[in-house]
């Protein structure tokens, strides 16, 4: 079978080509791709090419298909998993697939046959053996691929831990009815996790987010205000002469109990070694490119406040499963982080320059021609704009459902 994808051939060297998939054997699985949604994640791959830890050494003479955020439609099964999958059931992949002998091998990152941003794809063996082909059973392709980007927010938020006084025993997830502060946190990842904090079985009493775009916060708060008992604050610290007085201030310095740093600012990981309460935890979710990145942090209060911190940004198979049930049963709805669609024609461009675009999440449609849109650039005359006034502009499955039915198919 023939697909359209884009590879990566190194440094900045991406490239959309159609050639022949290879026949499927029996412990693989052949598979449609519907939707893929762009991840920074993939821009960090696109700047290191064969120097990042997930990538093959040779991506000049075996390039790997890009994209790791995929939903689609399992088209045939190789006899190995036939007891366990079918043909037409949908299905989301966990690309952090953990193997022992394969613990960098990730989809979207690893294989010449596989990844996101293409129009079809062989499920390699190592996703089913790693148990990381889930079924998914939403209405809507462009939800299945925002499961991915959930699953990290509920393994980073799962793993905060804290240690009650004269124990040590870990109690897991947020500290119920604490202060939770999330530095940069206005972007898909960062209003994923105020949604999962906000609807989540610990909730803590206040969630404070900062950001520099007031625009983004208007956003994220036009969503995610205060409810289910949690006050939400939205604050724009930029020019703020003394940011951290202001975040102790709003919480009657009490101290925050659990910090996501999600933007790579040495500043911001002193600042969440400044507000931390005694036995906070501190994870640092954004990952940065710089392989000597250091920041000051309080090494007294490591000792004597039982300060925590860690590094997770990434989910599990278990992760992503909570994350479909969550999306299936309506808990969560992730449509408010999409801003832009695309066809797979334009997912070279649009994954090397997320920044200057700027918005949220891009929802490739992988068969689709379509030049990259934002939602709020949508003609409100227009078909798809009439459609867009019933959500007030969010992304939605009558919207999908157009752009599945009326845009050109690529060629």
């Amino acid at each position: 079978m023939k697909t359209f994808a884009v590879r990566l051939y190194g440094k900045h060297d991406l490239r959309l080509e159609e050639f022949e998939l290879p026949e499927m054997q029996e412990n693989e699985i052949l598979a449609k791709v519907i939707t893929d949604s762009v991840c920074m994640s993939t821009l960090k791959l696109v700047n290191q090419g064969e120097d990042h830890k997930k990538a093959p050494n040779d991506l000049k003479n075996n390039p790997v298909i890009i994209g790791h955020e995929f939903c689609g439609i399992i088209m045939d099964v190789g006899a190995k998993w036939s007891h366990k999958y079918q043909k037409g059931e949908k299905f989301v992949i966990q690309a952090n697939l953990l193997l022992e002998d394969k613990p960098y091998s990730c989809p979207g990152y690893s294989y010449h046959d596989m990844g996101g941003d293409a129009t079809y794809c062989i499920i390699s063996d190592d996703v089913m053996r790693a148990d990381c082909l889930i079924p998914y059973r939403g209405e809507t392709f462009f939800a299945g691929s925002l499961v991915e980007p959930l699953s990290c927010v509920i393994g980073a938020i799962d793993s905060q831990y804290h240690i009650p006084l004269g124990t040590h025993t870990h109690e897991m997830g947020l500290k119920k009815g604490g202060n939770l502060l999330i530095l940069g946190g206005t972007g898909p990842m960062g209003m994923l996790a105020i949604d999962y904090a906000l609807h989540g079985e610990k909730k803590p009493k206040h969630i404070v987010i900062t950001d520099h775009h007031q625009d983004k916060l208007d956003r994220a708060q036009s969503f995610l205000p205060s409810q289910n008992g949690v006050e939400v604050t939205y604050l724009n610290t930029k020019g703020v002469d003394d940011e951290v007085s202001l975040l102790q201030e709003v919480v009657d310095g009490q101290g925050y109990d659990d910090i996501l740093v999600m933007s790579a600012r040495k500043s911001a990981v002193s600042e969440a070694s400044i507000l931390a309460a005694d036995d906070a935890c501190i994870d640092f979710f954004a990952g940065p490119q710089d392989k000597n990145f250091m920041a000051e942090i309080n090494f007294y209060d490591i000792h004597y406040s039982r300060t925590h911190y860690m590094g997770i940004s990434g989910g599990t198979a278990d992760d992503m499963r909570k994350a479909v049930r969550l999306i299936e049963d309506g808990t969560l709805d992730p449509s408010m982080i999409v801003t832009h669609v695309l066809g797979l024609n334009q997912a070279a461009y649009t994954t090397e320059h997320q920044k200057e675009i700027g918005g949220a999440k891009k929802v490739i449609y992988t068969h689709k021609k379509m030049d990259l849109t934002a939602l709020s650039d949508i003609s409100a005359s227009s078909e798809l704009g009439q459609i867009l006034a019933k959500t007030k502009g969010v992304w939605s499955k009558q919207a999908e459902d157009y752009v599945l039915s009326h845009m050109p198919d690529i060629d």
